[in-house]
Parts: structure tokens; C-alpha cells; sequence
């Protein structure tokens, strides 16, 4: 590995009162010691504070300074590593990371500080991304998702799993050493065992990708439903502001309307569409197509329907048409107010359960906050983001589905008789496909991929 030391402003750009530099690398302390005016940090102890000045070539100072002495391997690098706190000015912070870099230091790429780390094995392949996902946070349920993993959530599922399945490779492989002699070291029957019992944690594993995704990007959650039946009401209701314009006028909404809802740390991006009926002209009409769009995107569809215009026939043939396999669906029975007496529970059918119907007034509020519940209930379930491990992107879903596949393959061999070679061959597949997650196994072009999407300084 490349040792030659990086350098890079680590806080955001703009004014502030401090800003930070980083740099690391083995000659990380003598460089900067070379520039520093104060302590001589060459013999300063690790993990220690240093007030004094950075010099210019002239010996003319740019900045009083306080300089953080981190040494190997007790340092987030796991190298030899200074932190240099400027004032936050840009100026400064270009100014003094320019002579740094005059003195030997490299600017670091995206991401390569964390690079590093993961190299000197001081974090795992999943728990480096859980740093750039706490970097890019936006609510308290992604925070604790990303803190969860950096504390080695689905790392310390995956090692479990993997040193079980190890074990018994062994003995199978052992087995292959005196196949003449026609032996048996891995049991059968606890093999079997144990194959059931890590499919059932990587098809949790598995199934959690939704959540975590959720957490991570926000539910795409589009509000659907027949011109003026009340969707822009819901979604003003909703945000608490009057962002759609409402009209008794059908076919107010032309055009989709995006917002974001807070709902207890989980984003649901809000899309409000044009109303579902044949096209009056042609903008309506593309309006329409682009609902459609909408709709067959969205991981949850909230329909909207007036309980004064629509028959129960009307509104399950909409639901059968717009609902999409796998969608999660809430249907809002609206303007309740006008006819409170209409029993909302004749909408359901075999397509549409009671617990999926809310009625509600948007106009007056009523429900607002039971809505709010059950969209957030539909997304987290019984789960509790703390509770278990979260497979929190697209790398580690695929990986889970290909370990999926290998484990199956072998639980269907046990039960064939499959010889000890093959049944193996499908272990190690398997054990391939998870140390992919944790990046025991990896390669320079997913790193790069991984590790480019990091902002610069971490």
C-alpha cells in the first residue's frame, strides 16, 4: 500500500470559526513538525493537543494553530495522523494546505482517508460506507441506522455466519482427503441444521433492504385518486402548508407536486398527481401519463376517494388497476364530513382489508395523525431500526441474494445426496457472496466505486 502522506481541508467549504486539515500518512509528524512553530512534534506523545503557529516558506507565520498528534496504529487512519485546527477562513485553510502539500503531502482523493482505515483494518467494507451515510444523514432513524452499522451491525451477523459455515467446509474438505476411505467428519444432520439456520438470517438479512433503503432514500409515496377527490386537500393537510393549489374545479392539478414528510425520522417523499380520468386536452392528458409514471415507481400508494361520488365497484376497479405487486396501499375515504353517516367498512373486499381504509375529513383535519401512524407502521412494521442488522444498500443486497442462492443449493444437495465436493463447492460460493459484504473479499474497482462517493477530507 501507497504510504505516501495525503492532506486535505476536512470541514465543509465556506466561512466558519475553525476549519480542519487532515493529513496522514508515515511521515505525516514530521511534516507538518517541519512547519509548526511550538512543540517539537516529532516527540510529542500520541493523541495529544499543541497550540503554536504555521510557517511559509519565509518563516512567516499563516496561522495560529491547534495541531492534534495521532500515532500509529491508535489514529481513524491507522497511520501516523495530524489534525490541524485553522481559523475558518478559506484563505487560510488553502493557504496553509497548500505549503503542506509544497512539503511533500499529496492532496487525498474522496473518500481515501476512510480507504485507508478499511486497508489497515481498522473498520470493515460495511461499516466504511456506514460512514459516508452518517456523513449524509438527514434524519434521527438515519443517524442511528448509520451508527449502527458503524458499531458493526450486520459486520458481526455476517462473521457468525461465516465462521459456522467455515467449520464445516473444513471438515467437508477433510472428508474429499480420504474420499477412498469413505468417511464422514461433517455431520449430516447438523449440517443441515445449520444450512437452515443461516438461510433464515440471510432472508432476514435479505428482507431488510427495504427498510434500510427507506431509512436511507425516503418511501416514494404518491397520493392518487379521481379528479377532486380531495388529494391536494390531503397532501396541504399533511405538510401543514399550502403548497398544492385546491379548487372545486376537476383537474386543478396538471402536473405532479413533490414534497418531503418528516414522519418520526422516516422522509416520505410526498408526489401529488393529476386526477385518473380521461384527458380533457392534451396537457391533462400527459399530466395523467405522468401519474401513471408516478404510481408504478412508488413503494406506497395512498388512493384518495370521495365517499359522496364513488360506488365500492368504482373504487376496487381502480385499486385492481393501479396497484403494483409488492406497492403498499392506503386508501383515504374522504370528505367523511359531508356524509358522516356512510359505514366506510363496505369498501372492503378481498383486495381491500379494513385495516388499509381510513376515512377522513382533509378539509377538517380528522385523521391526519392516524394517517401519519399507519403510513409509518406500513414501512417500519414491528421492526425498531436498533434492533437487528440492517442490510442498508444495494452491494449488500445483492451479495445476500447470490449467498442466498449457493445456500439453497446445498440444503437441496443434502437432501439428494449431493457428493461432498459439490456440496461444498456451494458453501464457499456462498461464503464468497457475504465476505463481499464485509470486503474480506473485494477488488480495486468496487473500492473506487465505494470509496469515490466519500466527500473529500474523509
Amino acid at each position: 500500500m501507497d504510504t505516501t502522506s495525503i492532506a486535505a481541508i476536512a470541514t465543509a467549504p465556506g466561512t466558519g470559526a475553525i476549519g480542519l486539515i487532515r493529513v496522514s500518512g508515515h511521515d505525516s509528524i514530521e511534516l507538518v513538525s517541519g512547519i509548526f512553530k511550538g512543540k517539537d512534534l516529532k516527540n510529542a506523545s500520541a493523541n495529544t493537543v499543541h497550540l503554536g503557529k504555521i510557517l511559509d516558506s519565509n518563516d512567516q507565520i499563516l496561522d495560529e494553530v491547534l495541531v492534534t498528534v495521532f500515532r500509529s496504529p491508535h489514529s481513524y487512519t491507522g497511520e501516523d495522523l495530524v489534525e490541524i485546527s485553522c481559523h475558518g477562513s478559506t484563505f487560510i485553510l488553502q493557504t496553509v494546505l497548500n505549503r503542506i502539500l509544497e512539503c511533500g503531502a499529496v492532496p487525498a482523493k474522496a473518500g481515501e482517508f476512510s480507504m485507508r482505515a478499511f486497508i489497515n483494518g481498522k473498520m470493515d467494507l460495511s461499516q466504511a460506507e456506514a460512514v459516508a451515510d452518517l456523513i449524509a444523514s438527514e434524519t434521527q432513524a438515519a443517524q442511528k441506522l448509520a451508527i449502527s452499522q458503524l458499531k458493526g451491525g450486520i459486520k458481526n451477523e455476517i462473521q457468525e455466519l461465516r465462521s459456522e459455515l467455515l467449520h464445516f467446509i473444513s471438515l467437508l474438505e477433510l472428508e474429499l482427503d480420504f474420499a477412498e476411505e469413505d468417511v464422514e467428519f461433517a455431520d449430516r444432520e447438523n449440517l443441515n441444521s445449520l444450512l437452515q439456520k443461516v438461510q433464515q438470517h440471510i432472508l432476514k438479512l435479505h428482507a431488510s433492504f427495504d427498510l434500510g433503503n427507506a431509512v436511507k432514500q425516503g418511501v416514494k409515496t404518491v397520493i392518487a385518486g379521481r379528479p377532486n377527490a380531495g388529494k391536494s386537500t390531503l397532501l396541504n393537510a399533511l405538510l401543514q402548508e399550502d403548497r398544492a393549489l385546491v379548487s372545486d374545479i376537476a383537474g386543478t392539478t396538471r402536473d405532479t407536486i413533490e414534497e418531503i414528510l418528516n414522519i418520526q425520522g422516516i422522509l416520505f417523499r410526498l408526489i401529488d398527481t393529476a386526477g385518473l380520468r380521461e384527458a380533457q386536452d392534451q396537457i391533462e392528458k400527459m399530466g395523467v401519463e405522468r401519474s401513471m409514471e408516478k404510481i408504478k415507481e412508488s413503494s406506497v400508494l395512498v388512493y384518495v376517494f370521495d365517499v359522496l361520488e364513488m360506488s365500492k365497484e368504482q373504487l376496487w376497479k381502480d385499486i385492481e388497476k393501479l396497484k403494483q405487486t409488492g406497492q403498499k396501499l392506503l386508501v383515504i375515504a374522504n370528505k367523511m364530513d359531508l356524509n358522516p353517516g356512510i359505514d366506510y367498512e363496505n369498501y372492503v373486499n378481498e383486495i381491500l382489508s379494513k385495516n388499509q381504509i381510513i376515512p377522513c375529513s382533509a378539509k377538517n383535519k380528522m385523521n391526519l395523525d392516524y394517517i401519519k401512524t399507519r403510513l409509518y407502521e406500513m414501512v417500519l412494521g414491528d421492526s425498531k431500526i436498533q434492533d437487528h442488522s440492517i442490510a442498508i444498500n444495494a452491494r449488500h443486497q445483492d451479495a445476500l441474494q447470490k449467498s442466498i442462492h449457493h445456500i439453497n443449493a446445498a440444503i437441496e444437495g443434502m437432501q439428494s445426496g449431493l457428493q461432498s465436493d459439490l456440496l461444498a463447492q456451494h458453501i464457499r460460493h456462498a461464503l464468497y457472496h457475504l465476505s463481499e459484504i464485509s470486503g474480506e473479499i473485494t477488488n480495486d474497482e468496487i473500492l473506487g466505486n465505494i470509496f469515490g462517493k466519500f466527500c473529500i477530507g474523509k
